[in-house]
């Protein structure tokens, strides 16, 4: 999973991305208006976000994520505890609040908890789309019923496809959740692994599902 942490204070921001790298992937910001657009740019499952932030605050980089309709679960962490900036936050679309300062497990509960509820699925959940059939625990996948044989980035592939269904998802988007940015390879190797699913796929009638953005990247929808 992956996460974004927009915090102003440097070694404090270190610290959280240190805390949380050691179970998820974090990428991170020390203003609202370069955490706004790696948000705006990426697919996070949770935002961790301070609300004193130089120039754009972190409700208002909320509100703005809000109205575009990033719907990305979202923690402030922040040195305000009344009652009234609380309530505002939660009022923005955010999700949960921490008072710093904070206990440090503390975060990363608070971090696993808001992914279990927003998650499109857990470890002992089967993810659907049309007859097809993925089961996150076995990491198994089977169309009405007959195994679906993936590798492992296949497999993440598929998973990320059908999560964002009817989205449009970039070719950067994807190679950045797939494989990182920090990868040696390069962003081309998202239209290999594309062509080999629907290689996979076409066996079952599903390969025309995966379709060209062109320019873009690409999306999984049933519709013509």
């Amino acid at each position: 999973m992956k996460l974004l942490a927009v915090e102003d204070n440097r070694p404090l921001l270190e610290e959280i991305v240190r805390l949380l790298a050691e179970d998820y992937h974090v990428d991170a910001a020390d203003n609202g208006d370069d955490g706004l657009y790696l948000a705006e740019q990426n697919i996070y499952d949770a935002i961790v976000l301070d609300v004193m932030l130089p120039g754009m605050d972190g409700f208002e980089m909320t509100r703005r994520l809000r109205a575009k309709g990033v719907a990305t679960p979202i923690i402030f962490l922040t040195a305000r505890d009344a009652v009234a900036d609380r309530v505002r936050g939660l009022n923005l679309g955010g999700d949960d609040y921490l008072v710093k300062p904070f206990q440090k497990q503390e975060l990363k509960a608070r971090v696993a908890a808001i992914l279990r509820r927003s998650s499109p699925m857990t470890l002992n959940q089967t993810l659907r789309y049309r007859e097809i059939e993925m089961d996150n625990k076995r990491r198994e996948v089977t169309v009405n019923g007959t195994e679906l044989v993936l590798t492992s980035k296949q497999y993440e592939l598929f998973e990320f496809l059908i999560q964002n269904k009817e989205q449009i998802l970039t070719r950067e988007q994807i190679f950045d959740r797939i494989w990182g940015f920090d990868s040696e390879t390069t962003v081309g190797i998202v239209e290999v692994y594309i062509h080999q699913l629907r290689r996979k796929l076409k066996a079952f009638g599903y390969d025309a599902d995966i379709r060209t953005v062109r320019g873009i990247g690409y999306m999984l929808s049933a519709g013509e």
